[in-house]
């Protein structure tokens, strides 16, 4: 009976083996290296630049003293409120992948939370 792994007029089947292994290993490498939360990040991420289009959305900071008190902020402290926080959430999520690449499944999944938080998005 004829090996289905073979190639017709192949006689080294060792070759064709290490051609399979080789195939196999190429497949799946970037799955092997993958952290314990690789899927979330890759999800928030997608989220986020979905989100980006929403001129409403983005990451958030708490309100100040004198927006409670119904005062006007200077567009220079609008501007900077919103690259502070805009820092803030690629900072919470810088720390999301430095956790995934270390194998710490729970600090990342608490990076993550607090940068679903920064962003308004799903905090659960």
């Amino acid at each position: 009976m004829r090996n289905p792994w073979q190639t017709v007029g192949s006689g080294n089947s060792a070759s064709g083996g290490a051609l399979l292994a080789a195939a196999f290993c190429v497949l799946f490498a970037g799955t092997a290296q993958a952290g314990p939360c690789k899927a979330q990040i890759d999800q928030l991420e997608s989220q986020i630049h979905l989100a980006a289009s929403n001129p409403a959305a983005g990451p958030t900071a708490p309100q100040t003293v004198n927006a409670q008190l119904h005062r006007q902020p200077a567009p220079s402290a609008v501007e900077h409120g919103e690259a502070k926080a805009s820092a803030d959430g690629d900072a919470a999520l810088e720390r999301a992948r430095k956790a995934d690449a270390q194998g710490d499944a729970s600090g990342c999944l608490e990076a993550l939370r607090q940068t679903r938080e920064l962003y308004g998005l799903d905090v659960k």
